[in-house]
């Protein structure tokens, strides 16, 4: 009789804290959804360190993840576009939710006086705290409505994790509060557009639509780099960074590598944004 109610609890045990699998783009997801899942969520992710989410192809054991997925959380970026109903037919039973849905996507920054064909909205929302709080509540809402029975469980970790996000705003707060306002940093991928406006800095962007940066080009933004005493350029390993080293030299500054898919989001901000302060 022991072992009989022994093996129920433990089935009814199993069944209550079964893991959801969930797929997402990008790694600073992850963070995001174990932060609110925690130990009920399994997540795996697409894009992996060193590729570009622009123009990404999942792995066959990656299509093999979709097939077992229970959520997969989009974010908006560029290689989900041919993607992401390619996953839905692999997987039909597969809650797809956009966590971009509810922000308002900006431009893409340009080279000054580049005239470029369209405008591209600007998919890197999670490099801004005010958006990653928005992208927690629909993650939030959404494990509550995939699992109603842990759904207290999930709110709790939802509301601290805001504690948390509003912590790492303050310290960028402080640590910016010398800079002076709209102050000016130099990348080669804009991909910093949400963080430049909810800091109140401006981002000078070199790259155009992701072509080869012209000699012509090039005059205009050493002309620019100097205007505006640019003290380093940031570039992203997922882009070559021949053209900013270039420039570097010709300038005499630095260089430095920062990704906005660097899963650890939070020293990545704090980082950042020591970066420009110096």
């Amino acid at each position: 009789m022991l072992k009989i109610i022994l093996f129920s609890t433990l089935i009814f045990n199993s069944f209550l804290y079964a893991k959801l699998n969930i797929v997402v783009s990008v790694l600073p997801e992850v963070s995001f959804v174990k932060s609110i899942g925690q130990d009920l969520v399994k997540v795996s992710v697409m894009v992996k360190p060193g590729d570009s989410p622009h123009t990404y192809e999942p792995k066959p054991r990656q299509m093999r993840d979709i097939s077992r997925a229970d959520i997969y959380f989009a974010i908006g970026v560029e290689f989900e576009n041919a993607w992401l109903p390619r996953f839905t037919n692999q997987n039909k039973n597969m809650l797809v939710v956009d966590l971009s849905k509810d922000i308002k996507k900006e431009p893409m920054a340009t080279f000054k006086g580049a005239s470029t064909k369209k405008e591209h909205l600007d998919p890197h929302i999670w490099v801004a705290p005010k958006n990653i709080k928005l992208i927690a509540k629909e993650i939030s809402k959404t494990l509550c409505k995939k699992d109603t029975k842990n759904c207290t469980f999930y709110k709790k970790n939802y509301r601290d994790f805001i504690l948390h996000v509003e912590s790492i705003d303050k310290k960028i707060k402080n640590i910016l509060q010398k800079a002076p306002k709209n102050s000016k940093f130099m990348v080669f991928h804009p991909a910093w557009g949400y963080f430049a406006n909810e800091y109140h800095l401006t981002q000078l962007p070199i790259e155009i639509e992701g072509k080869t940066i012209k000699p012509k080009s090039m005059i205009k933004i050493i002309k620019i780099a100097k205007k505006e005493k640019i003290k380093a350029i940031f570039t992203q390993p997922e882009f070559s960074d021949k053209i900013a080293k270039e420039l570097a030299k010709e300038l005499n500054i630095k260089v430095i590598k920062v990704t906005p898919l660097n899963p650890k989001w939070e020293e990545n901000l704090i980082d950042f944004a020591k970066a420009i302060a110096q």
